[in-house]
Formats: C-alpha cells, sequence, structure tokens
C-alpha cells in the first residue's frame, strides 16, 4: 500500500513508519522537521507539512491508498485543538482525492467511561487526576471522534491507554468494548495502527489496545508519561 503518516516524528509515529516500510509499503512521512527525521529508505519519502495547514494536507495525500495519523501532544492546560481542526484538514483531504481510509490515533480518555472490572483505585483516584490533567486534550480528541464518525470515511479510531516503551510487540488485546486496563506499548499501538490501516480491520469503529506483558506500575506510567519525570 501507499501510505501517509502524520504525526511521524512523534515516537509512535516513527514506528508506524518503520514497520509500514519494513513490511514494504510505500510510505509518506510526515513532519514539520523533515532534516531531523531519523529513518531513511527507498520506500519512504519525508515530506514538511503541518496538519492544520489545508494546503499543506492537500498535497501531501494525493496518490495514497490509506491515511494514518499520530498525531500528539503532551498534556497541558491551554486550549487544544490540533486534533479536531488537523483531522478534519485530513478528512477534507482525502474526500478531495477519493481515499477511504483512515485510521487515527484518540485516547482512551475521550469519551471516557469506566470499564467493568476496572481496579477500585485506579477508578477512583488514578483516572480521575488523569481526567483533570489532560481535560483540553480529552475534549479536543473528543471531539476528533466525532468528527471522523460523522465522516463518509472508512475510519477506525485507536484509543491507547498509558503509554510506555517496549522493544517488540507483545500478544496484546484489541476490543471495541471497554476493557480494564490502563497500559500499552508503543510498540504495540504502532502494530495496531498499521494492521489496521493495510488489512482494513475494524472499519466504522473505536478499537482499545490494551498490552498485558511487560507492563510497568501505574506509578511509572503517571511519573513519566503525565509528569515527565526520568523520560527520555
Amino acid at each position: 500500500m501507499k501510505l501517509v503518516i502524520f504525526g511521524a516524528s512523534g515516537p509512535t509515529g516513527r514506528l508506524a513508519v518503520e514497520q509500514a516500510i519494513t513490511e514494504g509499503h510505500e510510505v509518506t512521512a510526515v513532519t514539520r522537521r523533515p532534516d531531523a527525521f531519523p529513518l531513511d529508505d527507498t520506500r519512504l519519502d519525508v515530506v514538511k507539512a503541518d496538519v492544520l495547514d489545508p494546503d499543506g494536507v492537500h498535497r501531501v495525500v494525493a496518490g495514497h491508498d490509506g491515511v494514518i495519523s499520530t498525531v500528539g501532544i503532551p498534556y497541558t492546560k491551554e486550549p487544544v485543538t490540533v486534533y479536531s481542526e488537523g483531522t478534519a484538514n485530513v478528512i477534507k483531504a482525502m474526500d478531495a482525492h477519493g481515499i477511504r481510509r483512515l485510521v487515527c490515533v484518540s485516547s482512551i480518555g475521550a469519551n471516557y467511561e469506566d470499564a467493568p472490572g476496572e481496579a477500585l483505585v485506579f477508578r477512583k483516584v488514578i483516572v480521575p487526576i488523569l481526567l483533570r490533567m489532560g481535560r483540553p486534550l480529552y475534549e479536543d480528541t473528543s471531539r476528533m471522534e466525532d468528527i471522523v464518525s460523522a465522516s463518509g470515511l472508512d475510519w477506525t479510531v485507536v484509543r491507547p491507554a498509558g503509554l510506555f516503551d517496549a522493544t517488540t510487540v507483545s500478544d496484546y488485546t484489541v476490543s471495541t468494548l471497554r476493557h480494564p486496563g490502563w497500559f500499552t506499548s508503543r510498540r504495540d499501538l504502532a502494530d495496531v495502527l498499521v494492521r489496521e490501516a493495510v488489512d482494513n480491520l475494524n472499519p466504522k469503529s473505536r478499537v482499545e489496545v490494551i498490552t498485558t506483558e511487560g507492563v510497568p506500575s501505574y506509578f511509572q506510567v503517571f511519573l513519566r508519561e503525565a509528569l515527565h519525570i526520568g523520560k527520555k
């Protein structure tokens, strides 16, 4: 396939690009800093564009079979619009070029609902703190999900949980229902994104990705991902 990947400079985006080209797909990696992109391959085209620039998005989307969006930002107290506005630009460009397949990263915190069997300490202590800290982000990912689901595309929204780094793909769980757990390795997330796009899995669905092997503790994820302590 010919895939265009937005947010390619991020940790998940780089992994998705790497996996896709390793599998033999042609990839256009979209980044605002192409000179700093660490990967190089004959099947890879690294282009400069901003997802918030409609003309740039229209240009890079042309000629592809599918689009993967791994756009993401850290927690912030400031208003967030990059998910909703950027994805609206992507959808408009896809419609213009007749491209149907869209896979985008959201968050388990978007339109959050408790999962059956969720640990009490997680549900009553950790979740309220994280949802409060990430409120602007989760509000915009919720808006993004609404925009995606209202499109006429063959879309899949992928909701990771607490992200952490791993070296290999694990025996992860993909579920269209709320699933107990708060951990997703970036390697597993990248694998799901490529699988969904290439194999056309779970069209018009929101899916959660839960890693069950080698996961850190709630406390470790909270420090590293929410407070950026010990994160490189």
